[in-house]
């Protein structure tokens, strides 16, 4: 005994171009409250709404929002969606429909900081056998040093550290 699928007896309707559509109109339509700007505010806005069997959007209403204009603004663009009409052989429906709408603050990539750090070994020391002359210098005045003195320096490592930014 197989079971039949169950049938939907009512259509919903639906927006014309589906979720990528809505993202896209929600990215092109939303204009960010001003307040909301200046305060740093970001949230979700959630709308409830009905849409009648036309595809209008009837009654649009706040259930939960973090304020500062963006509900307002929420309740604008939910008010402006075309559903696509829906026939429901001869019976008008209105539907009940939820929306959340997203606020966020578009992130400033911040420049990369580097550091420059030179690292430069130390000296070697005077050779065994082979003591760091004090007292006069071969001119007969008063400077001292190594006996290696005459070795040439070695050149110092340089490194770059990046601090705060991607690489």
């Amino acid at each position: 005994m197989t079971e039949k699928p169950k049938r939907k007896f009512l259509k919903k309707p639906r927006l014309g171009g589906g979720r990528e559509w809505l993202r896209e109109f929600l990215k092109n339509n939303l204009r960010y409250p001003k307040e909301a700007l200046e305060k740093g505010i970001e949230g979700d806005v959630y709308v409830k709404f009905k849409v009648n069997e036309q595809g209008k959007v009837l009654e649009p209403k706040v259930v939960n929002g973090p304020g500062h204009g963006c509900d307002e603004e929420a309740l604008r663009l939910v008010s402006m969606l075309q559903y696509d009409p829906v026939k429901n052989r001869g019976v008008k429906v209105t539907t009940n429909n939820r929306m959340k709408i997203p606020f966020r603050l578009k992130r400033q990539k911040k420049p990369a900081t580097s550091v420059r750090i030179t690292y430069t070994p130390a000296t070697k020391p005077a050779a065994a056998g082979k003591p760091a002359t004090a007292g006069k210098g071969p001119d007969g005045k008063g400077k001292t040093g190594s006996t290696d003195s005459a070795e040439p320096k070695k050149p110092g490592y340089g490194y770059t550290i990046q601090l705060g930014g991607r690489t």
